[in-house]
């Protein structure tokens, strides 16, 4: 185990190295130079590093320090109160896609009023609804069929063979009904986001009031204090705690770091190079910056499954787009008004109204999908082929590859429509397992606010 660990943390570090040569070589050792009156000039090849380069180099960076940053927070339960170690993980599940879209807001704000912040408000809510879009679509519905068709899967509890073509199914642990419902919550929410200009203060209160709300419940009520961890945590929770701490901060320090100085030009340059080839930015930010962020999250999984550890790895899908769809959207205001130096309403256009709710749709036919708490092998390339199929065409759109008759926005909508419909038919269809689902949160909440103890759950459960 202690070779496999340190080869991961190694290659994590590896990946995020162009950059720091990057910036030594062009930032901090010409500002040592001035300071001690010696003369330094970078290698040309730096200087000119080009935009492809920068956006490789810088993307790299991240992808590592996003490694880092899951590995020393898993670490971190061991030694810090659950309290923190949850609101903790919260936040760094979203830090990646949450630097990028806090660039943009904070951009939004310090060009307020002009043509570049309007752009940036743009942005940020497409770099928000790719993140979230990519997390079912390909997140959701990926792991999904991995589960069932890859290697061993026979012998994974959590799969069960049935009768039918595309059948087989992903059996899903009922404890994440808490954050399925809370999900569905923040779901119809995000409906409404648009109608009021842009996102808000009162957005701001209640995604992340939802979301507080949810902390108040899992820590008040049962939760497992000891997680069966594997690989780099399993490894570094093994050191001795001065040893173990000294790790996590560095881990913590370099990886935050690494993120602060590699989201800008790595957000710029996929613009420079959307630009170039006629595809616009928003585009660019929000399909391909998102891949980069989400990808540690995605590789994390398909590992804890393919150690049979389905359920584990479902739920981190599932409570990391409970994380995005609150805390990432609420806390966009609060970045934006603080460039501001003012309230002000993260304004957008009415094409990024139009992402909102085809994203918002999709949320709400993915919840569907799990109120049986599982999810057939038919329903994950339904939701995959969805997914595609909507990047596909817009692609062809944006580049005018094809003549449809209708435009991006139309296209965007139309999406919705079949997402809402499905989802709809599915509630109506599965009414019943609905309702139990919603009573055994009930339950759950219940249990957690009250101050005798627990109550006993329903017979439905």
């Amino acid at each position: 185990m202690r070779r496999q660990a340190l080869g991961a943390i190694s290659a994590a570090v590896a990946l995020t190295l162009p950059w720091v040569a990057v910036i030594g070589a062009t930032d901090i050792l010409p500002w040592l130079a001035t300071a001690t009156g010696f003369e330094y000039r970078a290698p040309a090849l730096l200087r000119s590093l080009s935009t492809l380069w920068t956006v490789f180099v810088t993307g790299l960076a991240v992808l590592g320090s996003a490694f880092l940053l899951a590995w020393a927070a898993e670490t971190a339960e061991k030694d810090v109160p659950q309290a923190f170690a949850i609101a903790v993980l919260a936040v760094l599940a979203v830090a990646p896609e949450y630097a990028v879209d806090a660039l943009y807001a904070w951009n939004a704000g310090v060009f307020a009023g002009t043509e570049r912040g309007i752009e940036a408000g743009n942005l940020a809510v497409a770099n928000m609804t790719g993140a979230n879009r990519i997390l079912i679509g390909i997140g959701w519905a990926g792991v999904a069929l991995f589960t069932i068709y890859r290697r061993g899967s026979s012998t994974d509890p959590s799969v069960e063979k049935r009768d039918g073509r595309l059948s087989d199914v992903v059996v899903l642990d009922r404890e994440i009904g808490l954050e399925v419902v809370f999900l569905l919550i923040a779901t119809l929410w995000a409906f409404l986001v648009p109608l009021n200009g842009g996102i808000d203060i009162f957005d701001m209160l209640f995604l992340v009031g939802l979301y507080v709300c949810y902390i108040a419940v899992i820590l008040r009520g049962e939760v497992e204090p000891d997680m069966d961890h594997v690989g780099v945590p399993a490894y570094l929770q093994r050191l001795s705690k001065p040893a173990r701490i000294a790790t996590v901060f560095v881990l913590f320090a370099y990886s935050g770091v690494m993120i602060f100085t590699a989201v800008e030009p790595f957000a710029h340059g996929l613009e420079s190079l959307g630009e170039s080839v006629g595809i616009p930015s928003f585009f660019m930010i929000q399909w391909i910056a998102p891949l980069a962020s989400e990808a540690p999250e995605l590789i994390v999984v398909v590992y804890l499954v393919n150690k049979a550890r389905s359920t584990a790895g479902f739920n981190a899908l599932i409570s990391s787009k409970l994380n995005q769809w609150t805390l990432l959207i609420g806390t966009l205001v609060v970045v934006h008004s603080i460039a501001l130096g003012q309230y002000g309403v993260l304004a957008f256009d009415f094409k990024q109204s139009a992402e909102i709710w085809l994203t918002a749709a999709q949320s709400f036919f993915a919840v569907s999908l799990l109120l049986r708490f599982e999810i057939s092998v038919g329903e994950a390339v339904v939701l995959l082929s969805l997914f595609l199929s909507q990047v596909f065409l817009e692609f062809v759109i944006i580049r005018e590859l094809a003549t449809l008759p209708v435009s991006s926005t139309d296209l965007l909508l139309i999406y919705s429509g079949i997402y809402v419909v499905l989802g709809t038919a599915l509630f109506v269809s599965r009414r019943r397992a609905f309702g139990r689902l919603v009573r055994r949160t009930a339950g759950t909440v219940g249990d957690a606010m009250s101050t005798g103890g627990e109550h006993p759950h329903s017979a439905d459960d």
